[in-house]
């Protein structure tokens, strides 16, 4: 069975979907109806922007959701999903692949998403980190004893996490980590402490557009990263995307369910190969790919 996934923030590069909108007639429709949606030419910033112009957050989201459900709709036939999952801001254009959002209202959602988390990490500065080599229980442990805010946020693979919260709360973190004997404790280059409770400004404001937003019965099971597990009733899956914003991405659990139910080959849509990279490592035995 093939299980479709989608890239979450950080696979942006300068130049990406230039390709896609030169050699489909298709994807140059729907990239132009992005534009007129938002209100500017995304497409500019995203063929021919600096690496800073796609850093920015507001810009960042729609343009690797735009690449990820583009490139999707451009497969035409060959897109055939069993099942599907998406990583944070992946799950946005997973809804959309598999039918359960239209392509109009997926961006207005991203959109709004991209502008609230923003502002929720210019009312607060904080950030993220990348634990690598250390069992998950420990870091759990370690974040559970810290006074600051700090946060378990993305279960990426096997002895990769990723922490989120304070500036102070994730140096705190840091240096604790290492000396329990973590490889490394990088920081990240992110706008602010995504999937921990400093985003609860921006999930009460997407929490109202969701909620306003029709969501259908998806054409394939789609897994989402609050749960891990697959979801087939529309007011569940808006509930689940509610709570993503200040839930840990449950990443290496959704992939296991997957293969679980049957997935035995991986096909990653959208900008570069980060969760191909990922679930190699949560399991060799499957078969991985990009679009």
């Amino acid at each position: 069975m093939n299980g479709y996934v989608f890239p979450g923030q950080g696979a942006q590069f300068a130049g990406m979907g230039k390709d896609l909108y030169d050699r489909s007639p298709l994807a140059r429709q729907l990239f132009e109806k992005a534009n007129e949606i938002l209100g500017f030419r995304i497409t500019d910033l995203m063929f021919s922007g600096t690496d800073e112009d796609l850093r920015q957050t507001k810009v960042t989201q729609p343009a690797i959701f735009l690449h990820s459900v583009i490139l999707a709709a451009s497969m035409g036939e060959t897109f055939q999903p069993d099942m599907v999952a998406g990583h944070s801001l992946g799950e946005f254009s997973a809804l959309v692949a598999a039918k359960a959002l239209s392509f109009e209202d997926g961006l207005k959602l991203v959109a709004t998403r991209a502008k609230a988390m923003q502002k929720a990490c210019e009312k607060e500065p904080s950030t993220m980190a990348a634990i690598l080599g250390l069992d998950d229980a420990i870091v759990e442990l370690i974040c559970n004893s810290i006074s600051e805010v700090v946060v378990p946020a993305n279960y990426n693979s096997p002895g990769q996490l990723v922490i989120s919260g304070s500036i102070r709360g994730i140096e705190m973190a840091c240096e604790q980590l290492k000396a329990a004997g973590a490889r490394r404790a990088l920081p990240l280059k992110v706008g602010g402490a995504f999937h921990s409770p400093l985003m609860e400004p921006a999930r009460i404001e997407l929490a109202t557009a969701i909620s306003a937003t029709l969501i259908n019965q998806p054409i394939c099971p789609i897994y989402q990263n609050a749960t891990a597990k697959r979801t087939p009733d529309p007011a569940i899956i808006k509930e689940n995307l509610i709570a993503q914003l200040t839930a840990p991405v449950l990443w290496a659990q959704t992939i296991q369910h997957m293969i679980a139910d049957g997935a035995s080959r991986f096909v990653e849509v959208g900008p570069g190969s980060v969760l191909q990279g990922l679930i190699i490592k949560i399991n060799k035995d499957v078969m991985v790919t990009g679009a």
